[in-house]
């Protein structure tokens, strides 16, 4: 699958067979072009290298409803360098906005207390394109709460998501 960016390209394997609720919901997306015209708005720092986040921030009504949850606990995909995962608000909650790591974060997987975040696959090029994007600039006032400080000014245009022929 690709994901074309005003950064430039990053292609991205999904994980059909571990994590095929979650596949199935972002190819949702995909298929039904929504996030086509949106962007990454969240460049989140963590350690020496962090995350990039995108999805659906135009308007509510092109959300589909939220999706079962598939801890890394169950589906032994890792929240890793080149990860690609669900954003989510708690089991359950996950809808379109995900994120890519630029770096390890081991505390993002499925503890006994905590669901963590759904991995579906992994980035097979384009590595470059998301440390670009990790590296832009950031509003030091906009967000709230945690996001605080990490929106990307500007955000990132996501130009067009599709499955690769």
């Amino acid at each position: 699958m690709t994901i074309d960016t005003s950064a430039g390209r990053i292609v991205v394997a999904l994980d059909t067979t571990h994590a095929p609720v979650t596949t199935a919901n972002f190819l949702h997306y995909v298929d039904s072009h929504r996030y086509d015209g949106e962007s990454f708005y969240r460049a989140m720092p963590i350690g020496g290298a962090g995350l990039i986040q995108g999805g659906i921030r135009s308007d509510g009504r092109r959300l589909f409803p939220p999706i079962a949850h598939e801890p890394t606990s169950t589906t032994g995909l890792h929240n890793v360098k080149g990860a690609i995962s669900m954003a989510n608000a708690g089991a359950g909650t996950a809808r379109a906005d995900f994120f890519i790591l630029a770096s390890d974060v081991p505390s993002f997987d499925a503890t006994a207390s905590d669901p963590g975040f759904a991995v579906f696959g992994h980035v097979v090029e384009g590595m470059d394109v998301v440390q670009k994007i990790l590296t832009s600039p950031v509003s030091p006032t906009a967000g709230e709460g945690a996001m605080k400080g990490q929106m990307l000014d500007p955000p990132v245009k996501i130009i067009k998501v599709e499955r690769v022929k």
